[in-house]
């Protein structure tokens, strides 16, 4: 059954995948424009008027580029990204292009270079084809983009933008950011999947901060494909930037994607905050495991030392503490222009003490190599990615309490799509991994993807 504004435009319900009118995804469209069996520019173009078409009831970008301009570019450009547009988040920077930050008091302004993931980008022949709405300063306060099944829900948040136009069929690929659940959980919210890689693997340079002891910049693509290439062209190859690790590509053929493994054997995890998930989130949950028993997967409940739940308190000291610090003169020179959710940021940054901030610190360093051993057994944790289908309205971006411990971590996540409510609205599962073992959650994730 078509949702409301999908059958408004006369579009295709299922625009969380590479089917009907939805235009190829990221790796197949490579490939295709590569062996010359797609034109770049056809591939561009048919992309261009999806936006066109939907983003008058998405509100997906906050500006976009001239067609025009990106269709004369491919005459020059190169690479294995030539004729693919991408989506960048509004706190990543851009030379032509604003970057806004999602705030009022940057709506105006132009950055004098690229970030250097966007140079990555460019280099590589892809189009930046737009920015992307963000929740003000990647905190709380909605922008305008509705979930493309359902415009009367929320897509999640803070990569709101990114999220939707991958699952509306407009762009193949998009960054996002993600501090405590902003990448996977609009991901799951709207039906495709979301890759948050180990800390520091990803490039984020030019990246507006809001804890850098946290942030993360990930990928939004309608297949785990489609996420291992993107990380493979666009993760860190030195460790010039603070924080940084390199991780080796993932293996995968270029034209049949991850390549195939064993069944897994995965710790079904028990949390704290299992009293929150609604009854269909449940289900789809169940339904998943059975189909992955019946493939052959292992699968036990599961529960890590108690100790790991103290690090879901002690990410939001260090989010207030460095968000607080990052923002404490917007709030100085700019109070009228700011959210109450940025104010209270930094009144509650305030707050907290050095000892504090220090400890969690310490445990973050702590159980980001512990949870190596103390999963050693399973191949990933399998887990929820948010309560259940994202919530009616646009004044919340959902809670993202489920991803808090794994973004803390610093370790990766995936989520992919599994089931659909009665609302027509995803609910996924999400896969994590101890830090640095991003390619085989990857190929975890794909063998799961499969089969659901």
């Amino acid at each position: 059954m078509q949702t409301p504004l999908l059958k408004t435009l006369g579009l295709h319900p299922d625009v969380g995948s590479a089917t009907g009118d939805c235009p190829l995804g990221l790796l197949a469209a490579s490939h295709a424009i590569q062996t010359g069996t797609l034109l770049a520019s056809d591939y561009l173009q048919l992309c261009a008027e999806r936006a066109d078409a939907l983003e008058p009831g998405l509100h997906a970008f906050v500006s976009r580029s001239p067609t025009e301009a990106l269709l004369e570019q491919l005459k020059v450009s190169d690479g294995v990204l030539s004729g693919i547009p991408v989506g960048i988040k509004d706190l990543i920077a851009t030379a032509d292009l604003p970057t806004t930050h999602g705030s009022a008091i940057y709506v105006d302004q132009i950055l004098p270079a690229d970030a250097p993931i966007v140079m990555r980008i460019r280099q590589l022949g892809g189009a930046i084809f737009g920015k992307t709405v963000s929740t003000e300063f990647a905190w709380r306060s909605p922008g305008p983009t509705v979930n493309p099944s359902n415009p009367a829900h929320t897509p999640g948040g803070s990569s709101s933008g990114s999220a939707a136009a991958v699952a509306a069929g407009i762009l193949p690929l998009a960054l996002g950011t993600q501090t405590v659940g902003s990448v996977i959980r609009p991901a799951a919210y709207c039906g495709i999947v979301g890759f948050k890689a180990s800390f520091g693997a990803v490039p984020r340079a030019d990246t507006f901060p809001l804890a850098s002891s946290l942030d993360h910049v990930g990928f939004l693509t309608r297949s785990v494909d489609d996420a291992a290439f993107a990380f493979n062209l666009l993760r860190n190859r030195t460790t010039a930037e603070a924080d940084s690790i390199v991780l080796p590509p993932v293996l995968m053929d270029l034209q049949k994607g991850l390549g195939g493994m064993s069944p897994p054997r995965l710790a079904m995890l028990r949390t704290p905050f299992d009293d929150q998930v609604t009854a269909e989130q449940q289900q789809a949950m169940t339904q998943t495991i059975e189909k992955l028993r019946a493939a052959g997967a292992i699968i036990e409940a599961f529960s890590l030392p108690d100790v790991y739940w103290k690090g879901v308190a002690a990410l939001f000291c260090l989010l207030e503490a460095e968000g607080g610090a990052v923002h404490e003169e917007h709030v100085r020179m700019f109070p009228a222009r700011l959210s109450q959710h940025i104010k209270d940021l930094v009144e509650n940054g305030r707050l907290r003490g050095a000892m504090e901030y220090l400890f969690a610190r310490e445990l973050q360093r702590t159980l980001r190599f512990a949870l190596k051993d103390d999963i050693k057994k399973f191949d990933a944790i399998l887990t929820v990615p948010a309560s259940g289908e994202a919530p009616i309205g646009l004044t919340s971006t959902g809670d993202p309490i489920f991803c808090a411990l794994w973004t803390f971590l610093g370790v990766p996540a995936l989520t992919v799509p599994v089931a659909r409510t009665v609302k027509g609205l995803s609910l996924g599962v999400q896969l994590v991994a101890p830090y640095r073992q991003d390619a085989h959650l990857l190929r975890t994730g794909k063998w799961i993807e499969s089969l659901v």
